[in-house]
């Protein structure tokens, strides 16, 4: 069953290495990191929700926002099969009903905060602009050329973006959601800034961020989403709906 809807848009997606040890508390039971290149890599990712439906239903005033988040990648084995998936450390939404749904629904880390875009076309360039206030306002600014090209085999680019699950702890139970799309076409990018407080927004044990410079910027197009319903995974690996 589709619970959401939407279209992922304009996706900044910048990465840092991160010590393995900081995220094992953050690990959901039955998930392991994983890992590109020998790397572990957590994520922030600011991008645009359109056209949002819940359930099927357009919700009035909510259909059109930002969102940003920390996300950090796992897998998970079921079978002879690995699924690919992420876990958020936070997700920041611009109006409280979002958070409530997610929250309550969905038991992430929504939290609700001032925000804004600038997203503008000039002379083949793109820039994107996503803002977010804890206190000051954050930053996220990339500079791309306006033309997509496809996702390559085995890169960076796909490890980042072909992670199809998401996977919530809570206490010692983990639940977990599929999210569908297809492969995303990416820009090439020329320039970025960041103004971003990690430990503000994210705590002291992502305060490392601040001293780090991102090992990649990427800019993806993203696509037409939809994200499945939840199921709460067992210990034994069986999942009750």
């Amino acid at each position: 069953m589709n619970f959401l809807k939407a279209e992922w848009r304009k996706l900044a997606i910048i990465n840092y290495e991160i010590n393995p040890e900081i995220l094992q508390k953050y690990l959901p039971k039955g998930t392991e990191l994983d890992f590109y290149q020998g790397k572990c890599y957590v994520s922030l990712v600011g991008f645009m929700f359109l056209n949002t439906k819940l359930l099927g239903f357009p919700i009035l005033f909510h259909r059109n926002f930002e969102e940003v988040n920390l996300r950090f990648y796992v897998k998970k084995k079921e079978g002879n099969e690995w699924k690919r998936g992420v876990v958020f450390i936070k997700e920041i939404v611009p109006k409280p009903a979002l958070s409530f749904v997610a929250n309550s629904i969905y038991k992430e880390n929504y939290k609700t905060m001032p925000m804004k875009n600038i997203i503008h076309e000039k002379d083949k360039e793109l820039l994107i602009k996503y803002y977010w206030k804890d206190k000051v306002w954050n930053s996220i600014e990339i500079t791309a050329e306006n033309e997509p090209l496809k996702m390559e085999t085995n890169s960076e680019f796909e490890f980042i973006t072909e992670h199809y699950y998401g996977f919530t702890k809570k206490g010692n139970s983990t639940s977990e959601y599929e999210v569908c799309h297809p492969k995303w076409d990416y820009y090439l990018v020329k320039n970025h800034q960041l103004n971003i407080d990690f430990k503000t927004v994210y705590g002291n044990d992502f305060e490392c961020l601040n001293l780090q410079k991102p090992i990649s910027v990427m800019l993806a197009e993203g696509s037409e989403i939809e994200v499945k319903t939840k199921r709460y995974l067992k210990s034994q690996g069986k999942s009750i709906k």
